[in-house]
């Protein structure tokens, strides 16, 4: 078994029921079961901040099924709750981005690993260190450890929900 790590995010419809079904069906996948997940998350949008807050989280999961299997899979589960892809940073109903498969390194037209983007987003970061917090001396080909792209994210917002916050946002 391998362990992956998933972020998961939604802005439209009932976002964080989308998220919270979602991380149920990660523990469905073929070959693949949920190790961790973490605090859902309030976020503000990044690259097109003219639209709905983000619902965010991250998952750990032990899986069997090679990467691109994995992100096939991830897609497939898009697909059923209405994602379609189009525009870059475009509102969405789910967004399921494989971030870390162990540590390998791979870069294809269909997936790069890690994710090249993670570093940059307080919405990755953040739950991946509440579930993962030895995550935090990773080092990023190129970039660094990734504890080190904390202060860089410090001004994107974020806000950890609570059971209790349910019927507030």
């Amino acid at each position: 078994m391998t362990r992956a790590y998933v972020a998961l995010g939604a802005n439209l419809g009932d976002a964080r029921q989308v998220v919270e079904a979602a991380i149920g069906a990660l523990d469905r996948l073929p070959e693949t079961r949920l190790a961790a997940a973490s605090s859902l998350y309030r976020t503000a949008p990044v690259g097109c901040p003219r639209q709905p807050d983000f619902i965010n989280a991250v998952a750990a999961v032990d899986t069997c099924l090679p990467p691109e299997a994995l992100l096939t899979a991830l897609f497939a589960e898009e697909q059923a709750r209405g994602r379609v892809r189009g525009a870059p940073n475009a509102p969405r109903t789910l967004d399921l981005d494989l971030l870390l498969y162990d540590d390998l390194e791979r870069s294809s037209p269909f997936l790069t690993l890690p994710h090249p983007r993670m570093h940059l987003r307080a919405f990755t970061l953040v739950p991946l260190f509440e579930i993962a917090p030895d995550l935090v001396d990773l080092v990023l080909p190129g970039r660094g450890r990734l504890a080190a792209w904390l202060p860089a994210v410090a001004t994107q917002r974020i806000r950890q929900l609570g059971a209790e916050a349910e019927n507030a946002d």
